[in-house]
């Protein structure tokens, strides 16, 4: 393993002589090792330290194994701790497993398994790096024009725009906010015959009302009061290019009967002046509202309406494409170290998990503005749960707006764990606390059973 990706070993006894003979041992085998002589100071350089594994004496003065092994998991989520004790007890281990303990040494170190532990610990790591590397550059791949997916709703949108964008002039985007309309009408704008002209947008939303005429249409010196100077409006600035009008039912009706104008005739009247102008602009216009009610409420132009909507294409809400997150994920996680040098490389597994449950009402934006907020408050290399929930909107939840079969799917996964839990405490009592003869008793390998034990303890379950 290079150098600069070396894990990071810490070594917690209050013997001296362990301490150093654990360092030379840690060493060896490749990993930084850092050293604290007793459980307090280790507590003391959490706050700089950041392990990825982690040997903590079970019994020392003052502050003990346990209370170093719940610091450290509750900080350091990710690391595994492996425990070690001169005098073992089945009960102590099983409250080591609980508390997320990778495993139990007994003194005299077996150092066959401990060394066994530390190259399985090495090897997850690295596997772990590689994935994080793989879905980075697996998001490069799969995007087109600023969009990232790789699920079948967005493989269909893409090769929708693929074939729309030589041809389509008039083009409607739906979808809640959030969900990437512009990319849309950008990516139409990109692949098709005008990618070499100007690409306009405005938010219909964020314009003065008193101004829509003049910002689309433009406006002649002296039409109004404030008018000094002659300025062309966005539709000529687009000319040969695209205008995005996005939130388009934002419109007033006055300016959408001349909006229907352009459409039918490509000729406009700047504000003030009779003399028409013609363009030649590709309109694609966006909305998150429903524009059938607008126009059942008389808020929108049913024949505006048909202009508009020639082709209608539909961005996906997040939480219907959730096999796209990890390589949105990804792809933000490598903007934010771009732009913020962050330390940030990618995401635990415990928070890749809240990042799927979550029900994402602001869709890949509220993705993007969540992990940009976690990457700059995070301390390690990986975001874990607890980052994500604290970049989370505050009252949200991981099950935010999930349905009732969702919630009872999940209560079932949480019981069946349970029960898996509950047979691997009866196997560590019958073996007194012997990992490897546990693996056995249960037919799984014994990196199968340190898994399963990570996943509990990660997901709280306790008998």
């Amino acid at each position: 393993m290079a150098a600069d990706h070396a894990p990071v070993l810490l070594v917690v006894d209050d013997d001296d002589q362990i301490c150093r003979m654990l360092e030379r041992y840690g060493r060896k085998l490749g990993y930084q090792v850092e050293s604290r002589s007793g459980g307090r100071e280790a507590l003391a350089a959490l706050a700089t330290s950041r392990p990825d594994v982690a040997l903590v004496d079970l019994q020392m003065p003052g502050t003990g194994g346990l209370d170093v092994l719940k610091a450290v998991r509750d900080v350091y989520e990710e690391c595994r701790v492996i425990l070690m004790t001169g005098h073992a007890t089945v009960d102590t281990a099983i409250e080591a497993v609980k508390l997320g303990a990778l495993d139990y040494l007994c003194k005299p170190l077996p150092f066959d398994r401990l060394g066994a532990l530390l190259t399985d610990a090495q090897e997850d790591l690295a596997r772990r790096r590689t994935l994080l590397e793989a879905d980075t550059q697996t998001a490069k791949r799969i995007e087109l024009c600023g969009m990232i997916g790789r699920g079948q709703l967005m493989e269909n949108l893409f090769a929708l725009l693929k074939r729309l964008a030589p041809h389509v002039r008039t083009a409607l985007v739906t979808g809640e906010t959030g969900t990437g309309k512009e990319l849309i009408a950008r990516a139409l704008h990109q692949l098709g015959p005008r990618s070499r002209k100007r690409f306009v947008a405005v938010n219909c939303a964020a314009v003065v009302e008193g101004l829509f005429e003049s910002e689309l249409f433009g406006h002649v010196r002296g039409a109004f009061t404030g008018a000094t100077d002659t300025k062309a409006g966005l539709f000529e600035a687009a000319d040969g290019g695209t205008l995005f009008l996005d939130e388009v039912g934002e419109l007033p009706m006055t300016v959408q009967a001349k909006l229907l104008r352009i459409l039918e005739t490509g000729e406009l009247h700047r504000v003030g002046s009779l003399e028409a102008r013609t363009v030649d602009v590709r309109i694609v216009a966006a909305t998150n509202r429903n524009l059938d009610e607008a126009v059942a409420a008389g808020r929108f132009r049913r024949d505006l309406l048909y202009r508009l909507n020639v082709v209608q294409i539909g961005a996906p809400p997040l939480r219907d494409r959730r096999e796209d997150i990890p390589y949105l994920t990804a792809a933000f996680i490598a903007g934010c170290r771009e732009r913020f040098q962050t330390a940030v490389s990618g995401v635990t597994p415990a928070a890749e998990a809240v990042l799927r449950e979550y029900e994402w009402p602001g869709n890949v934006r509220e993705l993007r503005n969540v992990l940009e907020r976690a990457c700059l408050l995070a301390d390690g290399q990986l975001l874990t749960d607890r980052d994500v929930a604290r970049a989370l909107p505050a009252g949200s939840s991981r099950s935010a707006g999930a349905s009732a079969p969702a919630r009872a799917g999940r209560t079932a996964r949480k019981a069946f764990k349970q029960v898996q839990f509950d047979e691997i405490e009866r196997a560590l009592r019958e073996t007194a606390g012997n990992k490897s003869a546990v693996a056995r008793t249960l037919g799984v390998s014994r990196r199968a059973l340190y898994r399963r034990l990570d996943k509990h303890a990660a997901a709280g379950i306790s008998s």
